[in-house]
């Protein structure tokens, strides 16, 4: 009986720590499903995306120009059918990129028009040369102390400068454009493009001279269309090296206008197309008729809006104008063009421009290039314009700060002036706007055109600034940063990038200046010179005058190099205050507004 009550004691202790242990899991187990439930995500995951599955590949090229038909598009109801130095961005290496990327503004992305003007004998239109555009032929110091850690990060560097003419005081603070974007990280969204290509008699002319000083006719130049320097063949060369930066799941298609407009590609993804015999076709193409940028524009706003909305990731949506921007049918006014580019702005499709030839209208293109999302550079050499396309097309097509604005609070100082930006028109006493930063390459600390430049009228002697930045980012979110600074009231400058900024801000106001009086002492009523034919003109070797061709609006004959009495001492005085003031920056790369100032004081009266 002992033994007996001994096994049932024995068993029933078992039988307890069995219960202990069967509570004591379920209690766990109870904790850990509360903690995944409080860890979950509150909705369910996103699916991958499936990867595009692309079709055959095809040759849909379309546009044969004997068969072609013009596409009609709701214009504004003309008529279709009516007919030296001078290499500013030195290449870069890229083991000099530092880890994060900068920003630059929109706009012009160099003056390499108004250098190739001045190399080549020929007086530049003072649109040739902007501040914001001289700014993306530098790296600067952007003033950075503090790690970046949001999308963009202003820092602001002070001086007190004299004036190289006046010898009066001039303050100025400078906006360093950071970002805490990693280079490396860095990728641009996938890509609905349509690149506008100009098939328009002009575009027969070399690159080296104006195609209204040697024809005057709005016809092909065959004389002139094969050879390997002219206007057509360089934008075709352009084109087929934009196409190696193109991915399988980016769209293109190619629209060619004259004096019509036609659909020479279909927008498709890339990944379908035959690029080579893409690029056999765009490489044959030859120019004819005049210069319908309505047309152009309108038909590629077609093609992007028509594309089905069905994609669940993020696209970009651009236009790449390849033109030296001469239009003389449709809609050629300054506003109808820029509304153009505004209304795609407002739909999210921006827009580009890349100039070609000497002669390209870079006035009508700034105006352009003011919107929202927008930038533009020039072209004289493929072998240029290839080198542009692999340091910075990934960025030069990725806007991500847009609707920047700057508001300045302080008792001493109001803005007098801003430098760097293709709204500086719009800035006010405390406002200063840009419209749209897209990201931009940063070596050994300084970053290409990253800064912005103001110069403050002091009203007294508070020298306390508040500084407040808003922008939208790419999702539309507003973002906002707030600073306090003491400005620096002693004479210099913070650092070499305002330095640099000051310099060369000074040099584009003296040179703008000066082009400014060489065009008023033109006369308006001096008759245009008669016009030599070309060899297709001439009769029995006889060479025939053609009679002064009434030009368009933004069509023009080229003006040869002068200084003029009034303005050589102040462009002597301008080449000592450079001379100077390079050697104290230390940087090499200005020397080249030295060289170009002796082009300029080289030329005759």
């Amino acid at each position: 009986m002992k033994q007996l009550q001994r096994w049932l004691a024995k068993q029933s202790t078992l039988w307890v720590g069995f219960i202990v242990l069967v509570v004591a899991a379920s209690w766990l187990a109870v904790i850990s499903l509360n903690q995944k439930e409080e860890t979950a995500p509150t909705g369910p995951a996103d699916p991958p995306a499936a990867p595009i599955e692309f079709g055959p590949v095809v040759d849909d090229w379309s546009y044969d120009p004997a068969t072609a038909s013009p596409e009609s598009f709701p214009g504004s109801g003309t008529p279709l059918g009516v007919s030296t130095r001078v290499t500013s961005v030195p290449a870069i290496s890229a083991d000099a990129a530092s880890s994060n990327l900068g920003f630059a503004v929109g706009g012009a992305n160099d003056i390499s028009n108004f250098r190739q003007n001045v190399a080549a004998g020929f007086l530049p239109s003072p649109a040739d040369l902007s501040h914001e555009g001289i700014f993306y032929d530098y790296f600067f110091d952007t003033g950075q102390t503090q790690e970046c850690e949001e999308l963009f990060c202003p820092s602001y560097t002070t001086a007190v400068s004299p004036d190289p003419f006046s010898g009066q005081n001039d303050y100025f603070l400078s906006v360093g454009l950071n970002s805490n974007i990693s280079a490396d990280d860095f990728a641009r969204p996938d890509l609905d493009l349509v690149v506008v290509l100009d098939i328009s008699g002009s575009m027969s002319s070399p690159l080296d001279s104006y195609y209204y000083d040697g024809l005057g006719q709005r016809v092909a130049r065959t004389d002139q269309a094969e050879g390997p320097s002219t206007k057509m063949v360089a934008a075709s060369r352009s084109l087929v090296a934009l196409l190696d930066h193109l991915r399988p799941q980016d769209r293109l298609g190619v629209v060619l206008f004259d004096d019509q407009s036609y659909i020479a590609k279909p927008l498709g993804y890339i990944g379908e197309a035959d690029t080579e015999v893409l690029a056999g076709h765009i490489l044959e193409l030859t120019p004819q008729g005049g210069t319908n940028m309505e047309a152009g524009y309108t038909v590629a706003t077609k093609m992007l809006t028509e594309l089905p909305d069905d994609d669940p990731d993020e696209r970009e949506s651009r236009i790449i104008f390849l033109t030296d921007a001469m239009p003389n049918t449709g809609n050629t006014s300054r506003s109808g063009l820029t509304q153009l580019a505004a209304d795609n702005a407002d739909d999210s499709i921006y827009t580009s421009f890349i100039g070609i030839g000497l002669d390209f209208n870079a006035d009508l293109v700034s105006s352009i290039t003011q919107t929202r999302g927008a930038n533009y550079h020039a072209v004289h050499s493929t072998a240029d314009f290839v080198r542009r396309l692999d340091e910075g097309f990934e960025y030069m097509v990725t806007p991500l700060v847009f609707d920047l604005s700057l508001k300045l609070e302080a008792a001493g100082y109001d803005i007098k002036a801003v430098y760097g930006s293709p709204e500086a028109d719009l800035a006010t006493g405390e406002i200063m706007r840009v419209n749209t930063l897209f990201p931009s390459l940063t070596v050994d600390g300084q970053t290409r055109g990253g800064l912005i430049l103001l110069q403050l009228e002091k009203t007294s002697n508070d020298t306390e600034l508040s500084l407040t930045v808003d922008y939208q980012d790419r999702q539309g979110q507003t973002q906002q940063n707030s600073q306090t600074i003491e400005f620096s009231t002693s004479d210099g400058f913070d650092n070499s990038g305002i330095h640099k900024g000051v310099v060369l801000a000074r040099t584009v106001n003296a040179l703008r200046d000066w082009l400014r009086y060489e065009s008023s002492q033109a006369s308006p009523d001096q008759p245009r010179p008669p016009i030599i034919a070309s060899d297709d003109y001439r009769r029995g070797g006889i060479p025939v005058i053609l009679e002064p061709l009434e030009l368009g609006y933004w069509e023009w004959t080229s003006r040869s190099l002068r200084l003029s009495a009034a303005y050589r001492p102040v462009l002597s005085s301008l080449r000592d205050y450079l001379s100077v003031e390079i050697e104290k920056i230390a940087d090499d790369s200005l020397e080249q507004e030295l060289d170009l100032l002796d082009l300029i004081l080289g030329s005759d009266s």
